[in-house]
């Protein structure tokens, strides 16, 4: 198994390209089960995630097609063939996004059967959300041998679904589905992502009639069918995030490109207030700490337009290094803390009580041997290594390869001395 090493002490700088956001491409991918035409997404990231979805909508009978140019990197879906309709354990436990089929499924073909799904450990997350609103929709669901067994021979029917909390992935799941069921859908307490928002345009783009895009009340007039679309995937917010505390944590400074402000906000101002200086530029984002001291500030994770869970790990890690003390709050998945005891061999100060946690800063932090938990943590451990002295060893990468493209290059491209060892020299 993969490990990266990292020599930290080094302040980044240089440029550093945003990609296609995973979340958004996820569920867009997911788009091509909804219609017999090909629909074409730009700006697509290379991923093992994207990898896995692929290998699921192959496996239902479509066909995926990658196209590769110096700018980007696209994918070409054809759901014309789709024949089985059932999405096996062994793919939906790699990823929960796996989940997101469910609705196109049930709404184009009357049927699906779903494992339950699996992804990173950071809480429950349960899929009830997902199904007792495509219930509402008229579709017959029981769960049986570990699957979501959906039926709805004579179509889905339009509701009105009010979410009891705000659920990404039911969200799009359903917006998904009410594409096509006959009459009005109207989702109250929907989220409002900007993957939600990018979401919705591409329905646009294939036909749909959606109103409310951006708010959190969204209303969908399903139609007899939808056809094809090109569509670009929108910036990964998280990933412009995390390399914006990159360069904070470092002492340095980064151009982000292809990102804008707006897809950032609720995170630049808490950067803000911790001393990091973000501005636009033509081509993205400037972000800056040169001789500045970092201030400890506050964080409450919230649904977007609030401060983003997925960067939650990557402002606790920067916080280990700023002055005075920070309250970390998680209000999203109960288990995000899986990092703290990781960041704490390394020299951080870290308390957890419940749902929020005490970083008081330190002078500085140690490289040290360390596992990646999930995704978000993992990379938090890469900006801790970043500014610890000596080295750090982060093991399990592989849950870094599910949603941060080409990391080691991209920072060993603006100076940090990071390398990616195969398994026999890491020893």
């Amino acid at each position: 198994m993969d490990r990266i090493r990292i020599r930290g002490g080094r302040p980044l700088r240089g440029q550093i390209q945003i990609s296609g956001a995973k979340n958004a491409a996820l569920p867009l991918m997911a788009t091509c089960l909804l219609t017999d035409q090909e629909v074409r997404l730009d700006n697509v990231p290379d991923l093992a995630d994207i990898s896995t979805m692929t290998h699921l909508l192959v496996q239902h009978g479509a066909e995926v097609t990658t196209k590769l140019n110096a700018k980007q990197r696209s994918l070409i879906l054809n759901g014309a063939g789709v024949n089985d309709t059932t999405a096996p354990y062994d793919l939906v436990r790699k990823m929960r996004a796996s989940v997101l089929v469910l609705g196109p499924l049930v709404a184009r073909h009357g049927q699906a059967r779903v494992s339950l799904p699996g992804g990173c450990a950071i809480g429950t997350r349960p899929v009830d959300l997902h199904i007792k609103a495509l219930q509402q929709l008229g579709a017959e669901i029981e769960l049986k041998d570990g699957y979501i067994v959906a039926s709805a021979p004579k179509g889905l029917t339009g509701a009105e679904v009010a979410f009891p909390k705000v659920s990404v992935g039911a969200t799009e799941n359903l917006m998904m589905a009410a594409a096509l069921a006959k009459g009005e859908t109207v989702l109250i307490n929907a989220a409002r992502e900007p993957e939600i928002t990018d979401l919705a345009h591409c329905l646009v783009g294939m036909g749909a009639q959606i109103t409310g895009i951006g708010s959190n009340t969204l209303r969908i007039t399903g139609v007899e069918r939808l056809g094809g679309t090109t569509h670009r995937v929108v910036a990964d917010r998280i990933e412009a995030g995390t390399y914006a505390m990159a360069a904070a944590i470092t002492g340095g400074e980064l151009d982000l490109i292809g990102v804008h402000h707006d897809l950032i906000a609720a995170a630049a101002s808490s950067l803000a207030q911790a001393g990091v200086e973000i501005r636009e530029t033509e081509q993205g984002l400037h972000v800056s700490r040169a001789n500045r001291p970092l201030n400890g500030v506050d964080v409450m994770t919230e649904p977007y337009p609030g401060f983003p869970t997925d960067l939650q790990a990557q402002m606790m890690a920067l916080m280990t290094t700023a002055d005075g003390a920070s309250m970390i709050t998680e209000t999203i998945f109960e288990n995000r803390f899986m990092h703290v005891p990781e960041l704490t061999r390394m020299g951080a100060s870290i308390n957890v009580h419940g749902a929020s946690a005490m970083v008081r800063g330190v002078k500085k932090l140690t490289g040290a041997p360390v596992m990646a938990t999930d995704l978000r943590a993992s990379v938090s451990l890469v900006l801790a290594g970043l500014a610890a002295e000596g080295d750090t060893i982060l093991n399990r990468v592989y849950h870094l390869d599910r949603g941060y493209e080409k990391l080691t290059q991209k920072l060993s491209a603006c100076g940090a001395e990071i390398e990616r060892l195969q398994d026999a020299a890491a020893e």
